[in-house]
């Protein structure tokens, strides 16, 4: 099984902010719009460089995205950011009638989202987005794992002509992706090669997940590591293929039980290749405050808790 080193812990929304800034450099019709966050969501050094081309929203999330679309329509790539419950929950109706319905090319930004936000509590920690999200026609809805995969997907997305959804977190997290990765959208990325079980991951569950990997190797147990960075749309051939191979999935996910990454994957599996599913998710409840491994820990999101589920799916085969 490969190895894989933390580089040094960074926080995946300053892999955002160097995205964005490298992307605004080298298109000039790339705008930024805040909502009274610009620090807290890595925009600072873009407002800094480019102050022609950002807008300080004040704390009036409806009017940035409805801001935001108009500037899209006018032929400008708007990147829009908050925190993620609200830039998601707080203006979903915009979302969904001028950004969702026109297809109109308005980069959504989320940072604070998860479990992982920590101490700010329940208020702040959204664990519904990716479902809000992925039910929108249209949108596409990425999950990065790390600082330099952030980086990448913001880069991306710069690109991609539509709407999109960007989740990214707060606290410093592992680095151990490639930092010369080119991030394709729509992309499942095999970490590790596995026989035994797949553990399908998104976010910061990737680096649990490669965790709960090797606490298996040491058991004879070879699990397969998945990141699905990209939730919508949905790598589906990947996904078949390595349930097919393995017999048994696990997914991982820093978000609630209800319309995220495990039950994306449990229909897929039921369409194509009936398999035994757990579940690593936040269950049917809302957050709490604690630090980031201390919640990890308390909502069965860590290493030992999707080892001891792939376990599961493993005896149920």
């Amino acid at each position: 099984m490969k190895k894989y080193t933390d580089t040094g812990k960074k926080d995946t929304r300053s892999g955002f902010g160097a995205g964005l800034l490298e992307a605004g450099r080298k298109n000039p019709d790339i705008v930024a719009l805040a909502a009274d966050l610009v620090g807290s969501v890595k925009m600072d050094a873009f407002a800094k460089e480019f102050p022609e081309r950002f807008v300080q929203c004040g704390i009036a999330e409806a009017n940035m995205i409805g801001t935001a679309a108009g500037l899209a329509i006018a032929g400008k790539v708007p990147f829009v950011g908050s925190f993620a419950e609200f830039v998601t929950g707080r203006v979903y109706d915009q979302i969904r009638q001028e950004v969702a319905y026109g297809h109109t090319n308005v980069k959504i930004a989320s940072s604070h989202a998860g479990i992982t936000l920590g101490e700010d509590g329940a208020t702040h920690q959204t664990m519904e987005d990716i479902a809000l999200m992925r039910a929108l026609p249209g949108m596409v809805v990425i999950n990065p794992c790390d600082y330099n995969q952030c980086k990448a997907a913001t880069l991306a997305i710069a690109e991609y002509n539509g709407p999109v959804y960007l989740r990214y977190g707060r606290p410093s997290m592992p680095n151990f992706t490639p930092e010369d990765q080119v991030f394709e959208i729509g992309k499942a990325i095999t970490f590790n090669e596995g026989t035994d079980v797949t553990i399908f991951a998104t976010g910061h569950l990737v680096w649990e997940s490669l965790g709960a990997a090797e606490i298996l190797e040491a058991e004879g147990v070879s699990a397969e590591v998945i990141d699905i960075a990209t939730l919508k749309p949905l790598d589906v051939e990947a996904v078949v293929a390595s349930a097919r191979k393995t017999g048994a999935v696990v997914c991982a996910e820093e978000h609630n039980m209800c319309g995220g990454l495990g039950e994306l994957i449990a229909g897929v599996l039921a369409s194509h290749v009936p398999t035994p599913v757990e579940y690593i998710n936040g269950g049917d409840r809302f957050g709490q405050s604690g630090t980031p491994a201390q919640l990890l820990k308390a909502y069965g999101m860590d290493a030992e808790h999707i080892a001891e589920a792939a376990r599961k799916a493993i005896s149920r085969k």
